[in-house]
């Protein structure tokens, strides 16, 4: 749980003696390559802190095309808000695309946190708002950059993911075929 005790560590002041007190409350769970955590329907109070390991979110349409939402790394928070915060059914799947490890946040937990620490919630707000500009910066992509645009995005957003992220997972996640990807891909590496 060092990944998780370093996260809380950069957003407030954390004592020994409230990460002790924290740990205790902790759930970790251990994800095998594509095992879901949630399924479309599901309930979950949970949200997800990756400890290790990469899971990604998503949803399927109509016509049976996978469409990725966010694709969550070492030291990222994948949910659906929907279900963890609104108490309704889960929209999304999540799902591990290698071996993970996840940490369980829930209400629950952020209470006993902004207990022992009050500037917890502060914090909290704080990262809600930066995901919250996030996902305009990612919809204004989509809606009308061009796909090298967005590939380059993604390459600033996961540095280090490339090679673990299979290639038409982040077609999908870039909203273009995988054809695509590969021809910005050559049109990148040929300058």
């Amino acid at each position: 749980m060092e990944n998780y005790k370093k996260h809380l560590s950069n957003i407030i002041d954390l004592t020994e003696e409230q990460w002790a007190e924290i740990e205790k409350f902790l759930v970790v769970k251990h994800i095998k390559k594509n095992e879901f955590i949630l399924e479309p329907g599901e309930y979950s109070e949970d949200y997800f802190f990756v400890e290790s390991g990469v899971i990604r979110s998503y949803t399927i349409d109509e016509n049976g095309k996978e469409h990725v939402l966010q694709f969550g790394t070492e030291n990222w928070i994948v949910s659906d808000r929907n279900s963890a915060f609104c108490k309704q059914q889960s929209k999304f799947y999540i799902q591990a695309i290698e071996d993970s490890t996840v940490i369980l946040l829930n209400e629950k937990l952020n209470d006993l946190i902004t207990r022992l620490n009050p500037n917890y919630l502060a914090a909290q707000n704080k990262l809600i708002q930066n995901h919250v500009r996030s996902l305009q910066d990612r919809i204004n992509l989509l809606l009308g950059a061009s796909a090298k645009t967005r590939y380059l995005e993604f390459m600033r957003l996961y540095p280090n993911q490339l090679s673990r992220i299979p290639q038409w997972m982040i077609a999908s996640y870039l909203g273009i075929t995988p054809e695509s990807l590969s021809r910005v891909r050559k049109e990148i590496a040929h300058g």
